[in-house]
């Protein structure tokens, strides 16, 4: 029995000293995976009520020198400190460009259209959904990354099926402009347009709202189903710290700077105060959160699983 026991011990520390050159050949094999770069997925769904609402990564970049954007009316000390309270760096942040398509039963209804064509409608299609089955495309404001996708490389309409509609204020200024991309894009089909006022329906549970200041006719738009409601916000707000957290600082892209803070603030007020969680365009993917007021600012609040259940 002992020698037993004694063969049995070397046996258990032949195969301890043996462990490290193992785990050390099986690490050498595991190294071999490829590097595969960083990755987000290219859609998200919700359920609102009886509606879906899919948010579309339709394009994602690296912009520096943020401060050049956002914050123009504050210093850099204070850029600097905001910024790393929020763990963010100063020299470069990442843009989200998020497109949203509302099923509601009875249509499938886009908002914005993004970039470019290209972007938008691979992220659709990786939603389960295609071009052509679009009923309608909303232009929440005619900015150059909402209005891209409008038209394919031969200038011919990327949602052949669709109707389209925006605010009446944003087509006409943007008619008066000498815009290139608003010719490009938008007045090819301006006979194809119908347009809304401030409570205007796209649909039943798809209604306008008027948030001027970014644009001069810039629409919000509040979804809402079986007692949910949830607000497509577009670019009322276009940073969730350097925007959203401080409405009152200026954004490069604001044609209005005063306006646009004063809709930050009433919005920002409204959704805090009715716990309402909306689609911003730029916020962090997947871009659904929520609001909650902090002092004399905000904080935004990333969903969870609230509109998942």
């Amino acid at each position: 029995m002992s020698h037993q026991i004694t063969l049995s011990r070397r046996a258990a520390l032949t195969g301890a000293a043996a462990l490290p050159l193992a785990a050390a050949t099986a690490g050498v094999a595991r190294a071999g995976a490829e590097m595969k770069g960083v990755a987000m997925s290219p859609f998200n769904r919700v359920k609102v009520g009886n509606f879906e609402v899919t948010t579309l990564l339709a394009g994602t970049r690296a912009v520096e020198g943020p401060h050049n954007i956002f914050g123009l009316n504050v210093d850099a000390d204070t850029f600097a400190s905001v910024s790393a309270a929020a763990n963010l760096p100063t020299d470069i942040s990442q843009f989200f460009f998020t497109p949203t398509v509302v099923n509601t039963g009875s249509e499938l209804v886009l908002f914005d259209t993004g970039l470019s064509a290209a972007g938008t409608t691979a992220a659709l299609e990786a939603a389960g959904y295609t071009a052509d089955q679009v009923d309608a495309v909303v232009i929440t404001h005619m900015h150059g990354d909402h209005i891209g996708g409008m038209t394919k490389e031969d200038g011919s309409a990327t949602y052949g099926n669709a109707r389209f509609v925006t605010g009446r204020a944003e087509f006409d200024a943007w008619a008066k402009a000498d815009n290139d991309n608003f010719k490009a894009k938008i007045q090819p089909f301006a006979e194809n347009f119908t347009f809304l006022e401030d409570g205007g329906d796209v649909a039943s549970g798809l209604t306008a709202m008027a948030a001027f200041g970014h644009t001069p006719g810039h629409m919000t738009y509040r979804v809402e189903s079986d007692g949910t409601q949830l607000i497509l916000g577009a670019d009322f707000a276009n940073h969730y710290v350097w925007s959203l957290a401080h409405p009152d600082w200026e954004v490069k892209f604001d044609m209005d700077k005063a306006a646009a803070a004063a809709t930050r603030r009433r919005i920002l007020d409204m959704m805090a105060a009715d716990k309402t969680a909306f689609v911003g365009y730029h916020m962090p993917w997947p871009g659904v959160g929520y609001v909650e007021k902090r002092g004399d600012g905000y904080a935004y609040v990333p969903h969870s699983y609230q509109l998942m259940l």
